[in-house]
């Protein structure tokens, strides 16, 4: 919440004559080299250091730093919180934070009331500390999703503040020195960190000589000891030495270490993770942790920052040991989301509330803008009561035909990780698999992981992992058992497949599943793909409701911004002779009829004076003691409010709100009724008149506006009409936007339109299939290579068509289907995909066509709802797809209409209305009409098994087409 204050207050200053870093952020938009989420974090880090002096984020809370526009003397509150409001700015700032909208209702309302009720009652720096984790320094979180550039962002952080620091030497806002910790065991993942805030070109963020002189000033220290003794000083830690050599006053000191390996184990926390500190360490001057203490003016970079929790609240422990000596500057964390696992409580007396997100995050740019923006769009894949294998089997081939060929810029090719979740599985499993059943050309393979006593680290396999991300590596295919998760930078890694549970560590299913998103060729449009199992996408579903607040729904409706690839679409109506469809349709017309030939409006009103009562609440208040609540002493309130009533002003407010419709002038021709009105509405207090707030004034001025207009009837005329709708409206048909859930591929597209051409069979000769194996096999044999005879299902896919060229004289009267449009979840190709499998649906020869595209197709029903004696539209509805039986050529004898639904969009409830109407109504009108069930309607929802589903499909066929 706080940082959409911050970007509010940020954007002000940036165009506020006290900004001095304009002409820095234009520099460094110029340059181009930095994304804009990369310079929006920047302007955000350089405005809490200058404009707000680098204070901890609870005092410039407290302060009113984050203020953000409630003006009390428009507030419905007493004057005595007003007063204390007013007086008190930690008091303003925390009820003005509880007050910011948040959807329909407010941020903290509870929170709100209470200050409203008894604002002396609270310790407002002590509730204000505890949301900003009572901590007393800088302490900003920047979250960018992965693939964002946080590394280079560091860099771009250090050089800036050593930029301000060498000109102003004594401002303790900016660092001199800088530790940066990396969260991952891997030792490997700190190398990657370094490299690239090395290679970081500081001419991006400022102008010649500042940025060569700063770099030579630059020093990097990697502290990489795997193991430092708890106890160890400088003469037996080799890490203890490299700080120690810098003291006592360096300057461009950058070390990068492994936060859990070297930081952490300096320290000595206890069974509740608070840090201890023994006699003999507080006398130990050498121990790393000391040393960092000594180092002047340091600045703390912490990427994921919080990777772990528990390891999280001993690095805060430790960044508040280092704080206590004086030398902190600043403490930057970096992160891939700004939300909680689990909510953070804050107790305020006998109530609490919660955050969902991290309280000190100060930018946040989601990974679905991200995904917009320039990371690759990814298509996920959820393979639902397949094996370990089948999902392998389907990701590959997948993978490979849209990405087998796919070569970067760079001269990179495309690659997809399979990650497994143990060696075992790795080397006796699934590369067995992809070299045995699936033919893969073991060069094309890399297996990698770190070994065990049954299967040694294969040689080379670590060189080769590194080298991925370059030209001269073909492995095209990554095994991989516990790396790669996370501190992977591996551009063309194009897709990740996930087959089993325990393929990933549970609470790592995001990060490893996004490895394929990062950048390649800059400004080009790239697309992913991922491949999970049921387990893996249900957990990564979780994940990123709880971490980015979306789906893996609307990650697959995600598309690119820019100038995007299209498709050329084809239409076969004229192929498949595709007849018009024939039903009926409700038709109701409505006509208001007038009841009486002039408004009344003096009766009316009289009427409403006479009746005002019936608009009034009665409020009583009751005085006891704790004890004797139930018999009290009662009193009757009949007046209360605070708004200042005026006549004039209260006609002006009745006539806006009828937009235009009623005049003052009108208005005023009643002063009469409406003052008399005005007087029982309202009172006077000392002089002054207040409205009564016991009235429902907002349904008062509504009926002194209906007074005003003449009485009206609504009438309504039903009759059933005949309509004639085409399935295609062939003018409408252009291209689409490439997307992952066109179908067919565009293979099978001109396959399609080269046999409707050509007017060819689809059929295939089995027999010549099998005499063809026969002398394969034989051949093979008599030359001593039957090892290398394929079975023969696969020898006959490979003469066989696929499904979609199979079915094209049932199916697609335009060419491709787009599924996309529709944000559907891959439910509604795969009900497609098995219907046309069906040897019912082939034995019946029925045909199926996706109507579900809106504006290609006339065949559209107008929905309606009874109400009282008249009927209501309700809107229009498509049906998703239309299963036809003809009896000749040019006549559709019936038509089973199906609907598939998201289970998220079930529950809808105009949904529900059409659904009900066309199931009831529609489908009894064509029934009398045509004198035979003609329709028939069919709700599949993917929440259910797609085995269910398909059964209730082929059980809705063998009923309804039983003619």
């Amino acid at each position: 919440m706080l940082h959409y204050i911050i970007q509010e207050k940020k954007t002000k200053w940036l165009q506020s004559d006290d900004c001095t870093i304009r002409d820095l952020v234009k520099y460094i938009r110029d340059k181009g080299h930095l994304r804009d989420t990369q310079i929006e974090a920047i302007e955000t880090y350089l405005f809490l250091k200058i404009q707000g002096q680098n204070k901890p984020l609870w005092q410039l809370f407290s302060e009113g730093f984050f203020t953000n526009g409630t003006d009390l003397t428009k507030l419905d509150i007493n004057q005595i919180p007003r007063e204390y409001l007013s007086q008190n700015k930690n008091a303003f700032a925390l009820f003005d934070f509880a007050r910011q909208k948040n959807g329909n209702g407010t941020y903290i309302p509870e929170l709100e009331k209470r200050i409203k009720a008894n604002p002396a009652s609270l310790d407002y720096d002590t509730i204000i500390k505890s949301i900003f984790y009572n901590v007393s320094y800088a302490d900003y979180l920047m979250s960018l999703p992965m693939g964002a550039g946080k590394t280079f962002l560091m860099a771009a952080f250090i050089y800036l503040d050593l930029y301000f620091a060498a000109n102003e030497p004594d401002n303790k806002a900016f660092a001199h020195n800088f530790l940066v910790l990396i969260p991952s065991g891997l030792k490997s993942s700190i190398v990657p960190s370094l490299k690239t805030i090395e290679n970081f070109d500081p001419s991006w963020v400022l102008s010649e000589p500042s940025a060569s002189n700063l770099k030579k000033l630059l020093k990097f220290e990697v502290l990489d000891e795997q193991k430092t003794a708890k106890k160890s000083n400088k003469a037996r830690n080799p890490n203890a030495q490299k700080v120690n050599a810098c003291l006592p006053n360096p300057f461009g000191q950058v070390f990068v270490v492994n936060a859990e390996k070297v930081i952490l184990e300096s320290f000595k926390f206890n069974a509740q993770t608070e840090l201890e500190l023994d006699e003999e360490e507080k006398d130990t001057t050498n121990d790393l942790k000391r040393l960092f203490g000594q180092i002047p003016n340091l600045s703390i970079l912490i990427d994921e920052v919080h990777h772990a929790a528990t390891d999280d609240i001993k690095l805060r422990q430790a960044v508040n040991y280092w704080h206590s000596k004086g030398n902190i500057t600043t403490v930057l964390g970096f992160s891939g989301t700004p939300y909680l696992q689990s909510a953070e409580k804050i107790k305020v007396g006998d109530y609490e509330f919660k955050f969902s997100q991290i309280t000190n995050t100060v930018y946040y740019y989601p990974l679905v803008t991200a995904i917009r923006k320039f990371l690759k769009t990814p298509t996920v894949k959820i393979g639902q009561n397949l094996d370990r294998f089948q999902i392998i089997k389907q990701g590959i081939e997948d993978f490979d035909n849209q990405y087998k060929n796919k070569v970067y810029e760079n001269g990179t090719i495309a690659k997809v990780a399979i990650y497994c979740s143990n060696i075992e599985v790795l080397e006796e499993e699934v590369y067995p698999f992809l070299t045995g059943e699936l033919k893969i050309n073991p060069n094309e393979i890399l297996r990698f992981h770190k070994g065990n006593k049954a299967h040694p680290q294969p040689e080379g396999s670590e060189l080769e992992f590194r080298s991925l991300d370059l030209p001269i590596s073909k492995k095209r295919y990554i095994l991989l058992v516990q790396i790669g998760k996370e501190g992977w930078d591996c551009k063309s890694l194009t897709g990740v497949i996930l087959s089993q549970k325990g393929d990933s560590p549970q609470n790592m299913v995001l990060q490893t599943s996004c490895r394929c998103l990062r950048q390649v060729d800059k400004g080009k449009e790239e697309t992913a793909l991922i491949w999970l199992n049921k387990d893996n996408a249900d957990t990564l579903n979780k994940q990123l409701k709880q971490e980015q607040n979306t789906s893996i729904e609307e990650l697959n409706s995600t598309k690119r911004t820019g100038k995007p690839e299209t498709i050329d679409r084809h239409s076969r109506m004229d192929f498949l002779q595709l007849p018009k469809v024939d039903f009926y349709q409700m038709k109701v017309t409505y006509q208001a009829i007038d009841e009486e030939e002039t408004p009344n409006t003096k009766a009316k009103l009289k009427a409403l004076l006479k009746n005002i009562d019936n608009f009034k609440a009665s409020a009583l208040i009751t005085t006891s003691d704790i004890a004797n609540i139930d018999t009290g002493e009662i009193d009757v309130i009949n007046e209360t409010g605070i708004a200042f009533a005026n006549f004039n002003q209260w006609l002006f407010e009745i006539s806006r709100e009828s937009f235009g419709l009623i005049s003052e002038a009108l208005l005023h021709q009643y002063d009469s009724e409406l003052n008399e009105i005005f007087e029982t509405v309202s009172y006077e207090k000392k002089g002054q008149r207040y409205f009564n707030e016991l009235y429902d004034l907002h349904t008062i001025q509504s009926k002194i506006r209906l007074a005003f207009s003449i009485k009206r009837d609504l009438q309504t005329d039903t009759e059933v009409i005949p309509k004639q709708a085409e399935l295609l409206i062939a003018e409408r048909l252009t291209e689409v936007e490439k997307n992952a859930k066109l179908y067919p591929n565009e293979a099978d597209t001109t396959k399609i339109l080269e046999l409707d051409k050509s007017n060819a069979s689809v059929s295939i000769d089995i027999a010549e299939i099998e005499k063809a194996y026969q002398l394969m096999k034989e051949t093979l044999e008599a030359q001593g290579m039957g090892n290398f005879v394929p079975t023969y299902e696969s020898f006959k896919a490979d003469k066989d068509y696929s499904l979609p060229v199979k079915s094209k004289n049932h199916t697609f009267h335009y060419l491709p289907y787009n599924f996309g449009g529709s944000g559907s979840s891959g439910f509604e190709i795969e009900t497609l995909q098995k219907a046309l499998q069906l040897a019912d649906f082939k034995n019946k020869e029925l045909e199926i066509y996706y109507n579900g595209e809106r504006g290609l197709t006339e065949f559209v029903i107008n929905c309606f709802a009874k109400e009282g004696r008249y009927w209501k539209n309700i809107g229009k509805y498509t049906t998703d797809f239309l299963i036809v039986k003809r009896t000749a050529k040019d006549k559709i004898h019936k038509a089973l209409l199906i609907e598939t639904k998201g289970s998220v969009y079930a529950e809808d409830k105009v949904f529900q209305k059409k659904k009900n109407y066309v199931e009831t109504e529609f489908l009894k009108l064509n029934k009398e009409k045509f004198g035979y069930q003609r329709f028939d309607f069919l709700y599949l929802e993917d929440s259910k098994d797609i085995a269910a589903n398909i059964s209730k499909l082929n059980n809705k066929i063998n009923q309804f087409f039983n003619d």
